[in-house]
């Protein structure tokens, strides 16, 4: 049985999901990302878990968020969110590693009223891949404080 066919009691493989859910908004590439993130419009959000980031390094001026708290950290009406997050019409570009768990992310953020939430195609692979900045993981203190975002007390970042 392939991902694309419907299982049995109306489960869906993970292909099907993701071109469900990547019908849903449309996607970017890297230097449109770049751009919009250069020209102030969109929000870098960087999800990949630390291993990676120390591994391939870093995308200045995106923020990372662990994506177990991306929704907490973005829901504009949440108790936990960034200071960015101050309403449904802000442009987010989630980025994962290739481009699988971001789109997934971004579908979660939609479901939050985050309209304008997208992915990047390829992930942060595709952006080293296309020639745009990268800085090692050791120069996150040297990117500033708002880079990467404190984690709350809790394991589960909601409310108590």
């Amino acid at each position: 049985m392939s991902g694309t066919e419907e299982r049995p009691g109306g489960t869906t493989g993970i292909d099907a999901l993701l071109e469900r859910v990547r019908a849903g908004y449309e996607r970017v590439g890297p230097r449109d990302a770049y751009e919009a993130a250069r020209a102030g419009e969109a929000l870098l959000v960087d999800i990949r878990y630390a291993a990676l980031r120390e591994r391939d390094g870093l995308i200045p001026r995106a923020v990372v968020i662990e994506r177990n708290e991306l929704e907490w950290r973005l829901d504009p009406q949440g108790s936990h969110r960034l200071p960015e997050a101050t309403d449904h019409d802000l442009r987010v570009v989630v980025i994962c590693n290739e481009g699988y768990a971001s789109s997934l992310a971004a579908e979660s953020l939609h479901r939050l009223g985050l309209h304008r939430a997208t992915d990047l195609v390829g992930g942060f692979q595709a952006w080293s891949a296309a020639g745009l900045p990268v800085v090692p993981a050791s120069a996150q203190d040297a990117l500033g404080p708002a880079h990467e975002t404190p984690g709350p007390a809790q394991d589960t970042p909601g409310p108590a």
